[in-house]
């Protein structure tokens, strides 16, 4: 009860302002012969996957920079080896990335929320967090807020991890390369379940996951043009590009973690024998 208690506080006052986007002006569907479908004059996208493909789709605009909601509800029911992707990503063999991915399971276990950050084509930073509700019964709202400063990863408003800008010591941060949005449903049965002992359950296909709700406060980088938010653009001047963790938001990340994380790779030695990467033991 104290933790439900808690839990409540936490929340309060902390609810993203979510604005509906257009899912057939900001997205192309990309793969699935058909699985993804855009539906209700651009209001709301399902991706499906059978035992013959999965599906998935990216964002027109690339961004260097923005605030990114989107809501999912996730695949019901038996979804283990079933991998729901949604991240930013750029191009590449040194390509950066910024990743939520969600771990099917078994009917009645949890989901695992799977988080990464690759910069310049290296991964490895993995954070892994149960999460405090079933996202299979409604839509929750998954935001990334990226700045020049941190990376911030937010469920319902409430950030659970985020990723500093260390550059100065020595750490590498996204900061130069346009990335788009995607998503995708696929097969993973060889690892995303209990380390791919729990196998994909056809009979239980189509799996679907659905979204909705999508919103960028972003840079739009073209080629052309560069970034929407140069300095000689006055309508650029967005609070959350220089965006920090407050205090408030400090305590909200530990208690998340305390309670919800399952993995921290900035916890595991046996995995980095030689030293755990430098942002985990800088202060």
């Amino acid at each position: 009860m104290t933790n439900k208690i808690f839990l409540s506080l936490l929340f309060l006052g902390y609810v993203v302002a979510v604005s509906a986007g257009n899912f057939n002006q900001d997205f192309e569907i990309t793969w699935g012969d058909g699985r993804a479908k855009i539906l209700n004059n651009g209001e709301l996208l399902t991706l499906s996957l059978d035992k013959a493909s999965g599906s998935g789709f990216r964002s027109r605009d690339e961004y260097l920079f923005g605030k990114i909601d989107m809501q999912l509800k996730l695949v019901p029911g038996n979804s283990a080896g079933t991998v729901t992707a949604y991240y930013l990503s750029s191009l590449g063999n040194v390509h950066d990335e910024i990743d939520f991915e969600f771990l099917g399971n078994l009917s009645g276990d949890p989901y695992i929320l799977h988080t990464n950050v690759f910069t310049q084509g290296k991964g490895n930073r993995e954070q892994q967090f149960y999460l405090w509700f079933d996202p299979t019964k409604d839509f929750h709202t998954y935001s990334i807020l990226w700045n020049p400063q941190s990376i911030i990863f937010s469920v319902d408003g409430t950030p659970i991890r985020e990723f500093k800008n260390l550059e100065s010591k020595g750490v590498s941060f996204p900061k130069n390369q346009a990335m788009r949005i995607y998503s995708s449903l696929w097969n993973a049965d060889d690892w995303a379940t209990r380390g791919g002992l729990v196998k994909t359950d056809w009979s239980q296909a189509p799996f679907t996951a659905s979204y909705k709700n999508f919103n960028a406060e972003a840079c739009v980088w073209t080629s052309s043009s560069g970034s929407s938010c140069s300095s000689n653009n006055p309508s650029s001047n967005q609070s959350w590009m220089k965006q920090s963790m407050d205090a408030t938001g400090q305590a909200r990340i530990q208690w998340v973690q305390k309670n919800y994380m399952i993995y921290n790779y900035c916890t595991d030695t046996k995995r980095f024998p030689q030293g755990l990467p430098p942002e985990c033991t800088i202060a």
